[in-house]
């Protein structure tokens, strides 16, 4: 699998994505249903705490990731839900710092919603993973 990663900008880097990702060859694709800060019986945890929810919703990603034999830099796409744009920012670093450190240079949105599946949810992740 060749990845080719196009930036006509230079200004995403400081967000730690990538402008677009093309993918040639690859042998497998894995499409990942959103993942949120849910512990192991599907409940919603960590009410309130957006800095909690990051890192247990990038631990279940991972955790889904790996089940199927991927890395965060296997991840092409991310698709970011938030119930509070401004909090998540506060809390990037958690977010961004942990999938750079991991190698990921994903594409993807950051949208902004009224709610999510469960109240309590303030964060939940769809990814797409190539190898």
């Amino acid at each position: 699998m060749e990845r080719r990663i196009i930036n006509p900008w230079t200004w995403q880097d400081e967000f730690g994505y990538v402008q677009a990702n093309e993918i040639s060859g690859a042998q497998r694709i894995l499409y990942c249903s959103g993942q949120g800060a849910n512990d192991a019986t599907g409940a919603a945890v960590l009410a309130g705490d957006m800095r909690g929810q990051i890192g247990l919703t990038l631990d279940n990603l991972e955790a889904v990731l790996s089940a199927a034999g991927y890395s965060f830099a296997d991840i092409v796409r991310l698709n970011i839900y938030v119930t509070d744009v401004d909090q998540f920012f506060a809390h990037y670093d958690a977010f961004i710092g942990r999938l750079a450190e991991a190698g990921c240079r994903h594409t993807g949105s950051l949208i902004g919603v009224a709610r999510l599946a469960f109240p309590e949810m303030m964060i939940e992740i769809e990814a797409t993973a190539v190898a």
